[in-house]
């Protein structure tokens, strides 16, 4: 669970920083969701783990910051009104 958090949030910031590129930042609409199911599957991983929580660590703290990040990106686009 904790390595499928991992992924999840690795290509939510991955995401993240090509919705900066010029004329990508509708890419934050698909973004934004990806980035909820890795936070939801981090929080799931560090409730089930007994040790080596450190991915699952990663995936709550990388996951939060691509949807902020992202919704942040879509204000000042225009995308969110």
């Amino acid at each position: 669970m904790q390595v499928v958090a991992l992924i999840f949030s690795i290509l939510a910031v991955t995401g993240m920083f090509f919705g900066f590129l010029p004329f990508l930042g509708w890419m934050n609409w698909g973004v934004i969701p990806v980035a909820i199911i890795g936070f939801i599957l981090s929080i799931i991983a560090l409730a089930t783990s007994k040790k080596d929580r450190g991915m699952a660590i990663a995936g709550l703290v990388m996951c939060p910051i691509a949807i902020i990040v992202g919704s942040i990106r879509l204000f000042i686009g225009g995308g969110i009104l």
